[in-house]
């Protein structure tokens, strides 16, 4: 394979990219052009105060390490491990979820110290202006100890590098029951089964059964630049605790450093030290990361835009935490298995965007989740480390593959993943009782006892998802059999309120009724999933149509629009209601069944005041500081909105390639498509006076439909908007 074949892997392409403009350039006799740098516009700390629940460590696109700083555990808003505002560090550990609201991961604690070897030692007090971060690299001091961490990432393996003070003892400790944990009893009970060996004085392997969120086994080789001249296991601080705690004593020469290598595999310990062979067979650290850093340059110029610097922060940081997961947790080498499928939230704006930005993985998150369909008999939910979570409802496996078909992505069995589709929406499974669905044409709230109406309104838009694809591939049949079910929504709007209501099995709407009230399946029941009934009335993507002829006409919707967003931002409910956030009026843009609701004026003849609710989000829900995130970024899902919406269009209906036109947030933006194509988004005259469209442009020629299709963003061209400070109709 040549060079200029290379260019089109991905995981390769930006280091390709920069050879191939460096070697043109020479071979022409000219001065080398150097390449962007786009990690430049990153922030990895946006995200990392409040609820972003984001993380500042080192990784690569993709990839199955993400390994940084622990700054707290055992409590909600340490879900990554991580908040800025801390100022103590009681490790760094090799795994992380990105936004997300569990707990999890967090494996293999290490931490450099100096000092005596005591339990309560380990932890280290940090100053803020010592820390650095971007992506594959972080970088901190830690005050009480004197020694600076720095790691860097590959795929399946995590670099770190110490530098001790001199004349100190140089110790370092690592944890092996250590964990993210819900609470201080789960951190001493989650090891099921451990090994730890020390195969010699510089390698150390094993593995850890756990069960924290999810019940999975890792497996590690562990590497030092150094022999260790010192073992000391510490004893246990709890009976429960099946795994062990070390601290190892290195002698370092004046200005020599300590460099640590992990490696992590999903399948065995002789898989970890291949991934380690394969990634990582030496000891330079600054060639690590800059290789990390080209690889995050790799995805993050797939689009170029054009803007002040905050703006430029913001989007090339969502770009950034788009392209953390899924993780492929299989070895190098390897058929790509992808992992950390957020699904409730991905599935309505993250996995389109895939398709645009990264379209070669597409295929590798179909068939991983098709290898999981295999595994357990039914497309996955939310799915860690290859493992079932359960977490939230609906089966959003079906929108993204479906999608995908449509889209033209043809590197799966089409007829395979159609009988996963089908099977997953009709044999019963946890969340999905289809015998009490078909029966009642919803799920009634007395047999149902958590999230009956969100869970009716979810599984209709999988249902529409199935209509297309049987359609598409000639079962007639079923397609006349999901096309009827998709329309179960209609049973729980309430006309006397408008609003999307609980319905018993006998026809009887829920009383008292109290549409502000929130639900949270497991801490206060409810109807609803992490929302009230203003929340989820909008949840009709597939049909928006029929819900604007469900409330009367075009002008009563709107009018129900504005009350949402006009209405007090009153919190109302007994239970967990942290994920409700990031509220204007009751829309909550902080939780991802919101996401859509601001396009939807658009599709009632309104579009001037989608384009003002999009601008007003995108300004203040999306700031370049820590506490920047008015949600947790769910896996990239919060940041998929933003990239969407900055560029002028939006999923809305998230399967089968039309995205609703809204009006775009940067005066320039160019999407680098395969094959050299590009697709060029213009704002003349953008500026924050300037938000509503006059007029629509599509390679020179007036262009009337509010949507634009894959189609079209595939086969490039520019689509430009003038922009002015009044609305117009368009």
């Amino acid at each position: 394979m040549n060079l200029k074949d290379n260019l089109t892997a991905c995981s390769n392409w930006g280091i390709y990219l920069m050879a191939l403009i460096l070697l043109t350039a020479c071979s022409q006799g000219e001065q080398a052009v150097v390449p962007i740098d786009y990690t430049r516009f990153v922030d990895p700390f946006v995200g990392t105060a409040e609820f972003g629940h984001c993380f500042p460590g080192a990784c690569v696109p993709f990839g199955l390490i993400q390994a940084g700083p622990e700054t707290g555990n055992c409590n909600w808003k340490y879900c990554a491990g991580y908040q800025s505002g801390d100022s103590i560090i009681n490790g760094f550990s090799q795994t992380r979820l990105n936004g997300t609201g569990c707990m999890d991961l967090g494996d293999l604690l290490m931490q450099p110290f100096t000092g005596d070897a005591t339990t309560e030692g380990f932890k280290s007090r940090f100053d803020k202006r010592s820390e650095g971060a971007e992506p594959g690299y972080y970088s901190v001091v830690l005050k009480d100890f004197g020694v600076k961490a720095e790691i860097t990432a590959t795929d399946h393996v995590a670099m770190h590098q110490y530098t001790y003070p001199e004349g100190k003892t140089a110790h370092l400790m690592i944890d092996f029951q250590s964990a993210l944990s819900n609470d201080p009893d789960q951190m001493k009970s989650h090891v099921l089964d451990a090994k730890v060996n020390f195969e010699d004085g510089t390698t150390i392997s094993g593995y850890s059964h756990t069960s924290t969120w999810v019940e999975r086994t890792y497996y590690y080789t562990i590497k030092f630049s150094k022999p260790f001249t010192k073992k000391t296991l510490l004893p246990k601080s709890d009976q429960r605790e099946k795994a062990p705690q070390y601290v190892l004593d290195f002698d370092l020469k004046p200005g020599e450093k300590l460099m640590v290598k992990i490696s992590l595999s999903s399948t065995s310990i002789d898989g970890a030290k291949a991934n380690l062979t394969a990634e990582l067979n030496d000891w330079d650290f600054e060639q690590t990361h800059q290789k990390a850093k080209a690889s995050w340059n790799t995805c993050l110029s797939r689009v170029d835009i054009e803007g002040e610097a905050d703006k430029k922060i913001m989007f090339y940081t969502s770009m950034y935490r788009l392209f953390i997961q899924p993780n492929n947790i299989a070895d190098a080498g390897k058929e790509p298995f992808y992992s950390t499928l957020s699904l409730w939230d991905t599935y309505r704006a993250a996995h389109p965007l895939y398709t645009i930005l990264s379209p070669e993985r597409v295929d590798g998150f179909i068939n991983s989740m098709l290898h999981q369909y295999d595994q357990q008999g039914f497309l996955p939910i939310w799915s860690l480390w290859g493992k079932e979570t359960y977490c939230m409802i609906g089966n959003h496996a079906v929108p993204v593959i479906v999608d995908a078909y449509l889209k033209g992505f043809k590197g799966f069995d089409a007829e395979r993943a159609y009988q996963a589709v089908k099977t997953s929406l009709t044999v019963n499974h946890r969340n999905s009782d289809w015998d009490t669905y078909m029966k009642y044409s919803y799920y009634p709230y007395d047999l149902v006892k958590e999230e009956s109406v969100s869970r009716t309104l979810e599984t209709a838009y999988d249902d529409h998802c199935a209509a297309l694809f049987a359609k598409a591939l000639g079962h007639t049949e079923d397609y006349k059999y999901f096309k009827k079910r998709s329309k179960f929504y209609r049973n729980l709007f309430d006309p006397s309120t408008k609003l999307m209501r609980g319905k018993d099995s006998h026809g009887a709407w829920r009383t008292p009724f109290d549409p502000l009230a929130l639900s949270h399946a497991s801490t206060s029941g409810g109807d609803y999933t992490e929302g009230n009934a203003w929340q989820y009335t909008w949840q009709v993507q597939h049909d928006i149509k029929g819900l604007i002829k469900l409330m009367g006409d075009d002008e009563t919707f709107i009018s129900k629009l504005d009350s949402l967003f006009n209405m007090e931002s009153t919190q109302k409910g007994k239970g967990f209601v942290m994920d409700v956030t990031g509220l204007i009026g009751q829309y909550a843009h902080g939780n991802e069944p919101s996401h859509h609701i601001a396009y939807l004026y658009g599709l009632a003849g309104k579009h001037w005041k989608s384009q003002q609710m999009v601008h007003e989000i995108c300004k203040t829900k999306y700031i370049n500081k820590p506490d920047g995130l008015c949600g947790n970024d769910d896996c990239g899902q919060m940041s998929a909105w933003y990239i969407f919406s900055n560029l002028g269009f939006y999923p809305v209906n998230p399967c089968g390639g039309e995205y609703v036109l809204g009006a775009p947030q940067v005066e320039k933006a160019t999407i680098n498509l395969p094959d050299g194509k590009t697709f060029t988004v213009e704002a003349i005259y953008f500026s924050d006076d300037n938000i509503y469209v006059q007029s629509v442009e599509f390679n020179g020629q007036l262009y009337e439909k509010k949507y634009i299709t894959q189609e079209e963003i595939m086969q490039g061209g520019t689509l430009r908007f003038v922009m002015g400070s009044h609305h117009k109709k368009w």
